[in-house]
């Protein structure tokens, strides 16, 4: 994972962010991109139009704000000694002057990259926060690494996939594949009694694994009375572990919204790095 993007917000947990985007370039010496995350015109400002609200105010915030952001974003990278963009080896960052104000860019623009960094969700995240999310995991076609509110101290040492036979699951996986040689521990979890689809089983992963050089262990849990997601992240609190690899997703948007499920629990309530595909 060479390429890192970084969309930057004006939001209490985006230095955790930053300090999770700078521990993982330490890691694999890669290039991290900021860009300002700006949504689109929201209905309130519409409504301050339609009554007299100067537009020429609004964008004069819409510039320092960006300016704000951009100045977050190389001050915390220069403070994890990583270079400008043009070091000739070891970690860098550089800052995308212009991006579109709209959540779906954070899709597109980061097909050109190995991972998309941003911060997790909780139960009162605003729409378009959770709408940015969705749109790295559904249109990029790459890995979303959420960080936890506090910055991990270390990252992709000791990980765990949490294995339910799924597809999504197969796919998070096979795009964690470079941390996952990096890692010093490697464990593939089964909550018995949770949610999961028919599919290998989780020591055929393990198998995989290994012939592909990575010393995966073998664990499982019972389900008891958590659900899902509960269940995955304690299993990873009690191992220690500073990654977890999960798929996104299984059952679809709408369901777990109504329902709940491991995928919304786990964006809800991780702490510690978790890197989601779909």
């Amino acid at each position: 994972m060479k390429t890192i993007l970084v969309p930057i917000q004006n939001i209490a947990i985006m230095p955790s962010v930053l300090g999770a985007a700078a521990r993982l370039a330490q890691r694999t010496g890669a290039y991290t991109e900021g860009f300002g995350l700006r949504y689109g015109n929201p209905q309130a400002l519409v409504t301050e139009l339609t009554t007299g609200f100067a537009l020429d105010s609004y964008l004069e915030r819409s510039q320092e704000e960006l300016a704000e952001m951009r100045h977050a974003f190389e001050a915390l990278m220069v403070e994890h000694n990583i270079a400008r963009a043009g070091n000739p080896s070891g970690p860098s960052f550089g800052w995308l002057e212009t991006s579109p104000e709209s959540e779906e860019f954070v899709g597109s623009y980061g097909r050109a990259f190995d991972v998309i960094v941003m911060a997790r969700t909780d139960v009162d995240a605003a729409g378009p926060h959770r709408r940015a999310i969705e749109a790295a995991l559904f249109e990029s076609g790459r890995p979303v690494l959420l960080a936890p509110s506090s910055a991990p101290k270390c990252i992709a040492t000791n990980i765990m996939i949490h294995w339910n036979g799924s597809t999504e699951q197969a796919r998070a996986n096979a795009l964690a594949m470079p941390l996952l040689r990096l890692a010093d521990r490697v464990r593939v979890l089964t909550v018995i009694g949770g949610q999961e689809v028919p599919g290998p089983s989780a020591d055929q992963i393990v198998r995989q694994l290994r012939y592909n050089d990575i010393a995966a262990e073998l664990i499982s849990v019972e389900l008891e009375d958590r659900e899902t997601g509960e269940a995955v992240l304690d299993t990873a609190r009690a191992q220690g572990c500073d990654l977890l690899i999960k798929g996104a997703f299984t059952r679809n948007r709408l369901r777990q919204m109504i329902f709940g499920g491991a995928t919304s629990y786990v964006m809800e309530h991780a702490d510690l790095p978790v890197l989601m595909a779909h």
